[in-house]
């Protein structure tokens, strides 16, 4: 399931800022825990962030 929103900002471990996402997917952990996954616009970093974006 991808979100078409591409305005999202999750923080970026290697720019080391929140920065724009692309390919933006919800995901659901082992747990049952829900996630959000995309990558980075800036460098191409896979993004992971739990919890439902907005």
């Amino acid at each position: 399931m991808t979100t078409p929103s591409a305005s999202v900002e999750i923080y970026c471990v290697k720019c080391k800022a929140k920065t724009a996402s692309k390919d933006i997917e919800a995901v659901t952990m082992k747990n049952g825990r829900p996630a959000t996954r995309s990558t980075c616009t800036e460098c191409g970093t896979k993004k992971f962030r739990i919890g439902v974006l907005p």
